[in-house]
């Protein structure tokens, strides 16, 4: 399956998250983003340097900019179970506007076209690292990772879509 790209609609599946009540919630994509815009971008895993030293921080530390310029949700998915991802969120205190959602059997990630064959580094099956740009269920950019880079999909990248 060729990777979701400009143009194309967002497809709609269930992921689960734990919501301020810590409890365990499954939502569908569509009800997170229709006739929003939203920014849902991936990361190849949890606790990597990386994603919890450098992806998932910029948009944190964007949050507000990105807000003010009409994003309304800023969506972190992640080929894992919503039990990491909860812990995982722990690790940002100051976050207030990502909501991380568990993708744990790549079902989703598949839909897009984004899945990463890391078996070789005894990973499985994770996500290529790439942010989407979505405007009611609609992409708007597509910047995909090649690999394990991180020169595409950034906070500072997606801005320069907005």
């Amino acid at each position: 399956m060729a990777p979701i790209a400009v143009g194309d609609p967002l497809p709609d599946d269930t992921l689960a998250y734990f919501d301020e009540q810590d409890q365990l919630q499954q939502v569908s994509v569509h009800s997170l983003a229709a006739g929003k815009k939203v920014i849902l971008f991936g990361v190849p895993g949890d606790f990597t340097p990386t994603c919890s030293l450098k992806h998932v921080p910029g948009f944190i530390e964007k949050a507000d900019e990105l807000k003010s310029k009409g994003v309304d949700e800023i969506l972190c998915i992640s080929v894992n179970d919503p039990f990491v991802m909860k812990a995982w969120a722990k690790t940002f205190p100051k976050n207030k506007s990502v909501k991380f959602l568990a993708d744990g059997s790549a079902k989703y990630t598949h839909a897009l076209g984004l899945e990463l064959d890391l078996s070789e580094k005894g990973l499985g099956t994770r996500s290529r690292r790439f942010a989407l740009l979505v405007d009611d269920l609609k992409v708007k950019a597509a910047n995909v990772e090649s690999g394990g880079d991180f020169t595409v999909s950034s906070a500072d990248d997606i801005l320069k879509s907005l």
